[in-house]
């Protein structure tokens, strides 16, 4: 947006599902990316999430993930850091001692077409022509620092202004590279024809969608984005910025643009697919929702910075329902704030302090949305520009100058980054809270974060699903000074400072762990039902933790063995205890239901059994013809030296083999020591995670370090494995 922002009210209350019968319809699914090619396709979009029930799913990279060139500590994903105003020399500086270091996938950086002279900031988001030459660089210095920062491993995202020219109040002049300009008169680009009629400010008429599409958003000269030469023009300019390299845009007050010309823009590009997320600053009772620009790409969720702000500023103890009733998680773009709204107030900014600390600290531990952390500069004056900016120019920044404020360089930000990299795709898992401003999480087994909003430290102990092993306090120190120590059992003991956190990762280890899985984490669970209701097909309709349910009647099942059908449900990654319960009913598909009399059933476990009302753990299967139809034969080998008294067992995801419990592991033979070997009957087609771990008559258990091992048996009911125990 430009030198204002929408008015925007408070952000709605935020709905949460209720205890659901089983036959009750859960409606739920995830978007695909789509290009939209007419309105009426973006409003039954729009039509059809309205419809979405709100639901914390993992979060998905928002742009694809870019191939590093040079290794980061951190990992590579999808966090995009905002780099407002700076030069495109001082951005490729960055990039190569910082930005790729830590792990982010992208850097966004301000408009770079030429605009109106001026010291404001805002003048950068009054273009005067398409020319790659501004006061944050040259044609040549852009190109240089997007290769240069692709190079560290970092896409280029590119602040695009397609929805206006500068504003009619300037009159006419001359830009910052030379070109000449009037109102509605851009020679070589557009001329009267190719801006709309209303020639009015939009004002407080934000309910009217005509006049916020087509009049003039403080005097800004609106482009008629319907007609095809309008069309044609734009996606020239971004072409030019694809042919540059440029990995994907921020599309500015796409608000003010409909959505089925912003679509008809993107299909003129050479690469249609490119990532790009539009700006609608969603406010209740207004027409216009960043839902309808979802057929052409992400939207940025306003409502989550306010919410952010509103529990910072009150108790965050809510905080694990921040996704209900927004944007799914896949196609939401989130920050703490942005150069409008640390301007307006509408959320926090560097000014907070800790707090801003903490909720950068929790966006990018929480699986929603894909996280843009901000970096500006220091101001006092809302319209000022960046530090030493002239009319024409803008120095490079400089993070030892206090005036930038330089975010992505703070300890916290950097150990987060790598926190979110390594967790992603991964399920919150053992969630605490006090009640007030103190919570904590976790990240399936490869995380675990607590915040601590409260003027008072707190000691306490707490229950992760990590391995054990000493771990790093990503966001106490960059060089792993500030270490925590989690027991075999998951847990922890810790005082998180006032106002602060204490974030740990799998990533981040002091002395490599011991490796072992932690709690429970299977990959899915079995689900058997028994046949004896005669019925002519068998459907299960569930959810898994807090999630969505399937669509009514739910999922067919499969036959299993004589008497039984099943389903394996997937869980997400690293998910335990209520997090890893399935919820469930079944039906025949045509209107009979067995919902445990309307408490449905409550299914935990690697398999489980349902026969008669009665929950049974296990395969009952087991021992005749299990899934697939084929039981077989999987060989375990491991070359593993012991002391004495020690034993060496196999331990994994599944029943078999003990579902991770050392205790009900299977022992492996010493005969051909030191090789240990073994063989398990386990279903053909069977996916199953494994460890090898030593034990002594004492019951003392040893897990060999590293990830998880993955393998599959095959067709043939058999699968061969030879392994080294990793130290």
């Amino acid at each position: 947006m430009t030198r204002t922002t929408d008015p925007a009210g408070p952000p709605a209350t935020a709905s949460t599902p209720g205890s659901v019968p089983g036959p009750a319809p859960r409606p739920g699914r995830r978007l695909r990316r789509l290009v939209a090619t007419a309105a009426s396709a973006a409003l039954a979009l729009g039509t059809a999430l309205a419809a979405t029930a709100p639901v914390v799913a993992p979060a998905a990279a928002a742009p694809p993930v870019p191939a590093p060139v040079v290794d980061s500590p951190n990992g590579r994903g999808d966090v995009i850091l905002n780099l407002f105003q700076w030069t495109w020399d001082s951005v490729a500086a960055e990039c190569t001692s910082t930005i790729g270091p830590a792990g982010f996938g992208y850097v966004q950086v301000s408009p770079p077409q030429e605009t109106v002279q001026g010291t404001a900031w805002w003048t950068s988001y009054q273009p005067v022509s398409y020319r790659i030459d501004s006061k944050l660089g040259t044609r040549a210095e852009f190109a240089h620092m997007v290769e240069t920062c692709r190079s560290a491993g970092v896409g280029v995202i590119a602040d695009a202004v397609v929805n206006h020219m500068a504003g009619a109040d300037q009159g006419g002049g001359t830009g910052v590279a030379g070109s000449t300009y009037g109102v509605e008169s851009y020679p070589g680009l557009y001329g009267p024809a190719d801006f709309n009629d209303c020639k009015e400010n939009i004002g407080d008429r934000y309910g009217d969608r005509y006049v916020v599409q087509h009049c003039r958003l403080v005097s800004l000269q609106d482009l008629r984005t319907g007609s095809d030469h309008v069309r044609d023009t734009i996606a020239g300019y971004l072409n030019d910025l694809l042919s540059l390299g440029v990995a994907g845009f921020r599309i500015d007050a796409a608000k003010h643009v409909p959505a089925a010309d912003l679509a008809a823009i993107k299909a003129r590009l050479t690469d249609p697919d490119v990532f790009w997320v539009h700006e609608v600053i969603g406010a209740g009772g207004e027409p216009i929702q960043p839902v309808e620009y979802l057929g052409s790409g992400d939207s940025h969720e306003f409502s989550y910075a306010r919410e952010l702000t509103s529990r910072f500023d009150g108790r965050i103890k809510d905080l694990r329902t921040i996704g209900d009733g927004k944007l799914p998680s896949d196609r939401a773009g989130v920050f703490v704030d942005n150069h409008d709204t640390e301007r307006n107030g509408e959320t926090m900014s560097y000014r907070w302090g800790a707090k801003y600390v903490l909720a950068n600290t929790f966006m990018l531990s929480w699986p929603y949305g894909a996280p843009s952390v901000y970096s500006g500069y220091r101001w006092d004056d809302k319209d000022a520009g960046a530090p030493g900016a002239t009319a024409t120019s803008v120095p490079d920044a400089s993070c030892s100058d206090p005036a930038w404020v330089c975010t992505q360089r703070w300890t916290e930000i950097a150990g987060m980054v790598g926190f979110h990299n390594t967790v992603a795709g991964t399920a919150v898992t053992h969630w605490w809270d006090d009640g007030d401003n103190h919570v904590a999480y976790g990240r399936g087994s490869k995380g675990y974060v607590t915040i601590n909003n409260s003027a008072h430290a707190v000691t306490r102990t707490y229950q992760t699903s990590l391995p054990a092993g000493t771990y790093c306090d990503v966001v106490a120190s960059k060089d792993c000074s500030t270490t925590v120590t989690v027991s075999a059992s998951g847990t922890f003991t810790a005082t998180v400072p006032a106002y602060g956190a204490l974030a740990l990762h799998v990533g981040a280890l002091a002395d490599g762990g011991t490796g072992g899985p932690g709690p429970v984490d299977p990959a899915g669970t079995t689900v058997y039902y028994a046949t004896d209701k005669g019925w002519d097909a068998y459907r299960v309709h569930y959810r898994v933790g807090t999630g969505a349910w399937t669509a009514v009647p739910g999922i067919a099942m499969a036959p299993a063995c004589e008497g039984w059908v099943a389903r394996e449900i997937a869980l997400p990654d690293g998910a335990s205890g209520a997090a890893a319960t399935v919820t469930a009913a079944f039906t025949n598909g045509s209107g009979t239901w067995d919902n445990n009399g309307g408490a449905d059933y409550a299914l935990s476990g690697a398999a489980v059994a349902v026969s008669g009302g009665t929950v049974t753990a296990g395969d009952p299967c087991d021992g005749g013809e299990g899934p697939g139809g084929v039981q077989g034969d999987a060989s375990f080998s491991v070359t593993a030296t012991t002391t004495w008294g020690q034993e060496v067992y196999v331990v994994g995801s599944v029943p078999a083999l003990g579902s991770w419990s050392p205790a009900h592991g299977v022992p492996l033979s010493s005969a051909s020591y030191p090789l240990w070997t073994a063989s398990v009957d386990l279903p053909a087609g069977t996916t199953f995670e494994y460890k090898y771990v030593r034990r002594d008559g004492a019951g003392n258990v040893v897990w060999e370090s590293g990830g998880n091992r993955t393998a599959t048996v095959g067709a043939d009911g058999s699968v061969t494995l030879s392994d080294t125990w990793r130290s």
